[in-house]
């Protein structure tokens, strides 16, 4: 049960970074923000393994590109695509596509991996999702899909591979790392690339010009959005594979948008409510008929 609570608290946590981004939109450049916020979390990360670990642990020759593409996916890439979408299309429609993540991770999670994909486990992904939609798109998908595909949504469907690439090879590098190790370097590899665009935004003379605010966002977004968030998710990850823990990130728009409503003053309504409901009961579903066997290693 623990697990479940952490990887609840994981969409908790990735709802609020949505809040914080929006309250230093407009103040911090994308990548700027997104390489303050690494870098931060990077630093964290390292003294935090240098106390577990008691050193910091030399990855073997096959860990290396693994861990490098779980910072260029997961970090870098995820990161820049999503700012350079959100500059072209609404949060809200951006986040009906980001909303996808759960059926194509756990498709190839069933493909790669071996899981365990029945009939009500199917159902309980679709219940989830359809209820994220339903709260992204506040009841009127059919007005979104209308809108048609630009270079946005292409940018956003880039994020939504990115995060699929980041959480399969998740499972790959976990085989011989710890969630702790795994995250902590690629945090470290991302921010070594989010560098390069965030100084040619100019970051080294902006700095001066943040406010408490934007730095106290800032912070959480390292900390709270980064540190404990990534560490819970791959130890779910760990745990009970994905395809399973990677459902739990349809609960973060919904809990984006209580948060909007209690910190931002953003209206909740009907179709939260619905969505909240469809989200909870997809999980309960799919989890609930879970083997008792642990996530299946990697072939190889």
């Amino acid at each position: 049960m623990l697990i479940y609570f952490k990887l609840l608290m994981t969409a908790i946590l990735w709802g609020g970074t949505f809040v914080a981004g929006r309250m230093i939109a407009g103040h911090v450049d994308p990548a700027s923000a997104a390489f303050l916020r690494f870098f931060i979390a990077s630093a964290c990360l390292l003294l935090l393994t240098w106390r577990v670990e008691g050193r910091l642990p030399a990855l073997k020759r096959r860990q290396i590109l693994p861990v490098i593409l779980l910072g260029l996916t997961g970090v870098f890439a995820y990161n820049i695509f999503f700012f350079k979408s959100l500059k072209l299309i609404t949060a809200g429609r951006a986040s009906l596509i980001i909303a996808t993540n759960p059926i194509f991770i756990t498709l190839l999670s069933a493909y790669f991996f071996k899981e365990r994909l029945n009939l009500v486990r199917v159902i309980g992904i679709l219940l989830s999702v359809t209820g994220a939609i339903v709260v992204i798109s506040r009841g009127r998908l059919g007005e979104i899909l209308g809108e048609g595909l630009g270079l946005g949504e292409i940018y956003i469907l880039v994020c939504v591979v990115s995060w699929v690439t980041f959480s399969l090879i998740g499972k790959t590098v976990l085989s011989g790392l710890s969630p702790l190790v795994s995250i902590a370097y690629s945090s470290v590899v991302g921010t070594v690339a989010l560098f390069f665009p965030a100084y040619l935004e100019g970051l080294a003379v902006h700095l001066s010009d943040y406010s408490a605010l934007d730095w106290l966002n800032i912070l959480y977004l390292g900390l709270f959005g980064t540190v404990v968030g990534f560490i819970w998710y791959y130890e779910g990850i760990r745990a009970i594979g994905p395809g399973k823990a990677s459902l739990f990130i349809n609960f973060v728009p919904v809990s984006a948008i209580i948060l909007a409503f209690f910190i931002l003053q953003e209206p909740v309504t009907f179709s939260l409510l619905v969505g909240a409901v469809m989200v909870s009961t997809g999980v309960y579903l799919t989890n609930s008929h879970l083997r008792r066997k642990p996530a299946p290693a990697v072939p190889g």
